[in-house]
């Protein structure tokens, strides 16, 4: 059995284990919700991947959740054509 010839300092030890930490996930924004995700992953919110409806989300939920999630979703659509911001060419234009 192999056994140390010397001992290991702290700082030795510490250094080999500097790299063992827990990472922060890296998240978008869907594009669809504006929920956080993990890219190229689908939606779990709104079932939405690359611009295309991949699960049925609203199908699994009860009807008075099923209003509540419809009327967020309409909500944010309405919201994002709303606050688009003009570019130099739509400002020229007026």
């Amino acid at each position: 059995m192999a056994v140390p010839k010397q001992k290991h300092t702290k700082s030795r030890r510490d250094k080999r284990r500097g790299n063992i930490y827990l990472k922060v996930p890296v998240l978008i924004k869907c594009p669809k919700c504006g929920k956080p995700v993990l890219p190229h992953t689908v939606c779990s919110y709104c079932g939405y991947y690359k611009g295309r409806e991949i699960i049925d989300v609203l199908a699994k939920l009860e009807k008075k959740e099923k209003k509540k999630r419809e009327k967020e979703m309409k909500a944010k659509e309405a919201e994002e054509k709303k606050e688009k911001p003009l570019t130099m060419e739509e400002l020229s234009k007026r």
